[in-house]
């Protein structure tokens, strides 16, 4: 689609006069470069144009992003009165959360708006310079820098209307919960899936999250600094790539050491992490345990010259820690520090992201993050040296996007990274909105995704033998087109006396406060501004401070669920074809049930040609079960294959299959041993 099209089509109709004029520009470029007539006055009138362009866009930003500023700043302020009420009216909070609605759209709006304006800049320019052969992209890349826009980074204002939100949200109560998400954890699934982002679905995402779960806060009384959310790893390999083939073959007992630390390269602490893959047949969870050093000493133990005797020296000291845990430590540390010097592991690779983090205080049975800068740096000295004899380099830091590198020495990642890590009961469903969340248009899943083997699969492309599945992946453009009703909306009041929550979809969370707003939902394409529908006679805009004294007056306002309520100008959209990759995804399943089956099948005719009586009536009852296993996955396979083909959504894991499997496997192993136990006995 030409850019001029996407402009049009995705520009806030409030806001048109701000956009940038890019059909104009384009049509000064036809009319005089095209014909051969181009001079130095044609320059200077396109130049001047694009000045006054840039004038008016970069103000246009400045001043809204201020009112933004301002209107979070007056919620605050009014948020803060409400929950120091003794008996707050609800009709208030809800009005304050109408507000902050808007204001999230407007958040959404204004990052679309610098995003669409950046890209039309950049593509006006090259046409330029194209065209007319005069060479504008280095003069006019100065002047970009002069009034940049496209730099402002909306996380400050994200995290303030999080705390916000979550306040309105709990009416102003402290959170429950804790660590162990109210029960033994013994009793709980853990499941972690993986996605890409894409940047033009970055703020949005965000902005739904934070209506469902706050913004995860460390220090909430320091003042939030870019460097706050960086998170930087350095991983270990040696010259075979021996860490890295374990991981991506995912062989038991497969680690990966990492060092890791937060904010910027003064921090003093580092944590020295070991992931450890399980199989599943192990019966045991794959892991993850650190130790943090102090900086100054790591180096002396990677090469074996500080022990962990005196690494937990004044640990132990402190008497913070029980022995126990100290132990434990100390035995972590130990192994750490054996493989990395009898595997002769050094820096590979460095792992760079900001991460947004969103979860309920103390309560761990939905957490979400968000990596987005994400850079892949090399760390090795296999052609030139990078750390030396550090263990880890010191040219860059947290400069994103570290343009002192050379491009064979970074890959800036294009997507974010989505985590989605959830905690539920046995046979528990997760929440809803994060069902429709990972199977919306959003997201692209990429399960198993790994950013240190991303990073050696593009960097050292000619030293790995293996590459990830996903790598082919990367030529396709994730975008997806809206295959059901999803997305933010803007809060709608109307005179007749109805309102929407400003949620695009059910909190089902069981710690937000159930509000008697139903839930406005909006069919849109992804370049849809979060605009209310046009006024009429019968449906007029009140205003949110008109919608607060409605309240204050005693209005209650509640939105009508008998209309079906959407954005003017919406038309539907084809959907995309699943990908390949979900298919392969339903083959391997099939197939793991085909090993099993195998397996038992082996078992039963050993038993059959090798054993006595009481093992060939055994070896008949696993042979029907490993039958009737086989028929079972053949049937779930196809019926899979239906159902992706028909675009369905929803959950498509085995919820019993699995459980009545091993119910007939005991019952069978009992049937053998009581049998022979009843020979024995006779004998």
């Amino acid at each position: 689609m030409k850019f001029g099209h996407t402009l049009r089509t995705s520009l806030n109709p409030d806001w048109t006069y701000h956009y940038l004029v890019y059909d104009d520009l384009k049509v000064i470029l036809k009319k005089e470069a095209i014909g051969g007539v181009w001079s130095e006055e044609s320059e200077s009138k396109f130049v001047e144009l694009l000045e006054k362009e840039l004038d008016k866009v970069y103000s246009f930003q400045r001043g809204k992003l201020e009112e933004i500023n301002h209107r979070i700043e007056l919620e605050s302020r009014e948020v803060d009165a409400l929950c120091q009420k003794e008996n707050p009216d609800e009709d208030e909070f809800t009005a304050s959360e109408i507000e902050l609605g808007h204001i999230i759209a407007d958040v959404h709006d204004l990052a679309k708006f610098t995003r669409l304006n950046y890209t039309g800049f950049l593509k006006i320019i090259k046409k330029h310079d194209k065209v007319t052969g005069w060479p504008l992209k280095p003069m006019f890349g100065v002047r970009l820098n002069a009034k940049p826009f496209y730099k402002e980074n909306y996380d400050a204002l994200i995290i303030c209307i999080s705390s916000l939100y979550d306040r309105v949200r709990t009416r102003g109560k402290e959170r429950g919960g804790d660590s162990a998400a109210g029960g033994k954890q013994a009793a709980f699934v853990r499941n972690t899936t993986k996605y890409w982002v894409h940047p033009d679905n970055i703020t949005e995402l965000k902005l739904i999250i934070l209506k469902h779960l706050p913004v995860l806060v460390f220090n909430p009384n320091k003042e939030f600094e870019l460097q706050d959310s960086a998170i930087t790893s350095v991983y270990y390999d040696n010259d075979d790539f021996e860490l890295y083939m374990g991981r991506l073959d995912k062989t038991e007992g497969a680690e990966a050491i990492r060092m890791r630390w937060y904010g910027g390269m003064d921090s003093n602490t580092i944590f020295v992490e070991r992931k450890t893959h399980h199989e599943s047949w192990t019966g045991e969870k794959s892991v993850k345990a650190r130790f943090p050093i102090k900086e100054k000493y790591l180096n002396a133990f990677l090469k074996g010259e500080y022990t962990t005797d005196e690494l937990f020296q004044k640990t132990r000291e402190q008497g913070r820690k029980s022995e126990k845990e100290i132990q434990e430590l100390e035995q972590l540390a130990q192994e750490v520090q054996y493989t990395v010097l009898t595997k002769r592991l050094h820096p590979m690779m460095r792992t760079f992201y900001n991460r947004t983090a969103f979860q309920l205080p103390g309560d761990a049975r939905v957490r979400i993050s968000l990596d987005t800068e994400l850079s892949l740096i090399r760390e090795d000295n296999m052609n030139k040296s990078r750390s030396g004899d550090n263990w880890r380099r010191m040219d860059i830091g947290v400069d994103y996007p570290f343009k002192q590198l050379p491009d064979s020495d970074i890959c800036r990642f294009p997507y974010a990274v989505l985590e989605v890590k959830l905690q539920t009961h046995i046979g528990q469903e997760p929440p809803q909105w994060v069902t429709e969340l990972v199977n919306s248009h959003l997201v692209e899943s990429v399960p198993k995704f790994s950013k240190f083997i991303h990073g050696c699969a593009t960097l050292l492309e000619d030293k790995v033998n293996v590459l990830p599945f996903w790598l082919p992946q990367m030529d396709v453009d994730i975008r997806k087109p809206r295959s059901k009703i999803f997305g933010l909306s803007r809060p709608e009041a109307t005179a007749s006396g109805s309102a929407s929550n400003s949620s695009a979809y059910e909190n089902n969370n069981e710690h937000d406060v159930a509000t008697d707003e139903h839930i406005q939902v909006v069919m849109a394409n992804e370049s849809t501004p979060l605009i209310p529908k046009p006024a009429t006679e019968s449906n007029k805009q009140l205003s949110p401070a008109g919608l607060k004294n409605l309240f204050k007056k005693g209005m209650f306002i509640k939105k009508d669920t008998t209309t079906n309520r959407t954005i003017s100008r919406i038309r539907p959209v084809p959907t995309k074809a699943p990908p390949a990759k979900t298919y392969f995804a339903n083959e391997r399943t099939f197939l793991h049930w085909l090993k099993f089956t195998l397996l038992l099948g082996g078992l039963a005719i050993g038993l059959l040609n090798f054993s006595d009586k009481i093992g060939r009536m055994s070896a008949i009852v696993f042979t029907l079960l490993s039958m009737s296993v086989m028929i079972y996955a053949l049937f779930k396979y196809h019926n899979r294959v239906g159902r992706v083909e028909r675009n369905e959504l929803g959950d498509f894991s085995d919820k019993y299959g699995p459980a009545v499997m091993t119910i007939f496997l005991v019952v069978g192993v009992c049937v053998n041993m009581g049998l022979r136990l009843a020979l024995d006995n006779d004998n």
